[in-house]
């Protein structure tokens, strides 16, 4: 065996293998999947020339992320940034729209252009103090502390009833609601609120980037790193105990904790297995991809040059479809997140032809198709978008399940987004990479910082098994120069 195993080829265990391989050790990645990527896949699911990104596919953090600054992703890799980052549709055929620039989107929030400003305006100015923040483990003193204190109490009011106590017309809610969704949790609630400010506000500082050619691109340019630097990728080859990696020094998994029990067997000391047992997954989501034959009708005409849209109404509306879900129920009207890389991209699909990426909130290990409430939704806010479509996936949350073992019930973001959830990750600890097994680490999303193709879970591993085993420190990551 090498000096280091790494389970799993997705950003995580690909960045953690990439800081191995660059500290000079050898390292042997290990990937059940037929492809590499995880949740940066990029596939022709319906028609031959149609590139869909078969999870993530616009990435607030390809250019905010610690490691992919330090790993120069943005020289790697084509990155292009919508000026308009995302946007809300409201009925009427009005819509709240969040630019890239702060100031473009205050121009048209009307009278609560001000109250946006004066929300966002301190965390946009102190990016990289709201970075140093919620991109590390939260059990740790902030080392940029008025930028964590303006964050936190942003979170506060955000994340309670006093979340619309600053506004007065519907625009800027719907815009804030809408990102703060992404966190598939209750609403108003701290861990909503506090993903939806850090995202906001990335969106005014950097931009929302979108890999050309697809989220592929990220994984590919890892492993081209990892190679580069001696280090062997295997797949199709599943790890289903330790015994197989015997014999390597440090074993890095990005693996949810329910792998981490099944890989580890009977190892795991009872307190630490109990945790595991007892870790909480979130709801889950059903994706769906579409073919169009031209782009999305909106009747809000800007949002054609939106690399996402938050399809769901008013604020009211999306608390009310999340807390549904929350529930265990099923909206009738869902909270739809969309992205449109092809208006961006043009090698995603053939001349003429549009791909759109799209996903809801559903319970837990739901089997239920929505595509039609997908679809739903969007005619109601795109009237004809019906006429455009030419071929319709599904992935249900039991298939999401069934494509990643990460995603417990349909869960990406492997494991609740809530303020225990993100303290207990997969345990309370000052490293919770570190399991009480020698030489074994957890890298996956379900360790600090969380989810998000940041690249940070497998950094931190990586540099507590460099310390804790090798007595080396983390090296360079950029390119040479």
């Amino acid at each position: 065996m090498p000096d280091v195993a790494v389970v799993g080829a997705g950003p995580n265990g690909l960045a953690a293998a990439a800081v191995m391989a660059r500290a000079g050790l050898s390292v042997e990645v290990f990937e059940a999947a037929e492809t590499i990527g995880g949740g940066t896949r990029t596939a022709e699911l319906m028609q031959p020339g149609h590139l869909h990104d078969i999870c993530s596919a616009v990435h607030p953090m390809a250019l905010a992320s610690p490691f992919f600054q330090a790993f120069e992703l943005a020289r790697r890799i084509e990155l292009v940034v919508p000026e308009l980052a995302f946007g809300s549709p409201l009925d009427g055929g009005r819509a709240a729209l969040g630019y890239h620039s702060l100031e473009r989107t205050v121009e048209g929030l009307g009278r609560d252009g001000a109250a946006y400003r004066r929300l966002l305006g301190p965390l946009v100015s102190r990016i990289d103090g709201v970075m140093e923040l919620t991109q590390h483990q939260l059990l740790r003193l902030p080392r940029k502390p008025l930028a964590a204190a303006l964050f936190g109490i942003r979170t506060l009011e955000q994340g309670s009833p006093l979340w619309n106590a600053r506004f007065r017309e519907p625009l800027a809610p719907a815009l804030l609601s809408g990102v703060a969704a992404h966190a598939i949790s209750q609403l108003p609630s701290l861990a909503a609120a506090g993903a939806g400010l850090m995202l906001t506000a990335l969106a005014h500082a950097q931009g929302w980037p979108i890999p050309l050619g697809g989220s592929a691109a990220i994984a590919a340019a890892l492993a081209d790193d990892i190679r580069a630097h001696g280090g062997v990728i295997h797949t199709g080859e599943p790890i289903d105990g330790l015994e197989q990696l015997r014999g390597a020094r440090a074993t890095l998994l990005d693996v949810a904790p329910q792998g981490l029990l099944n890989i580890a067997g009977g190892r795991l000391p009872g307190k630490y297995r109990t945790a595991l047992e007892s870790f909480r997954y979130g709801n889950g989501s059903c994706k769906v991809d579409f073919i169009l034959s031209g782009p999305v009708p909106w009747a809000a005409k800007e949002l054609a040059d939106a690399g996402t849209v938050h399809v769901g109404g008013t604020r009211a509306e999306v608390a009310q479809a999340e807390n549904e879900v929350s529930a265990g129920k099923y909206p009738e009207r869902p909270y739809v997140l969309v992205a449109q890389p092809s208006r961006f991209d043009a090698s995603r699909a053939p001349a003429g032809r549009h791909i759109l990426w799209a996903y809801c909130h559903v319970p837990a290990g739901s089997t239920r198709d929505m595509g039609e409430a997908v679809t739903a939704q969007l005619e109601r806010f795109a009237p004809g978008f019906r006429d455009v479509v030419v071929q319709t996936h599904v992935t249900t949350a039991a298939g999401l399940a069934s494509y990643n073992r990460n995603y417990v019930g349909g869960d990406f973001s492997a494991g609740i987004m809530d303020m225990r959830g993100l303290l207990q990750r997969p345990v309370v600890s000052p490293v919770p990479w570190r399991t009480p097994l020698p030489g074994v680490y957890l890298c996956s999303s379900s360790t600090p910082p969380g989810p998000g193709v940041t690249g940070m879970p497998g950094f931190f591993a990586a540099k507590y098994a460099l310390k804790d085993i090798f007595g080396r420190t983390v090296p360079a990551l950029g390119l040479q120069t």
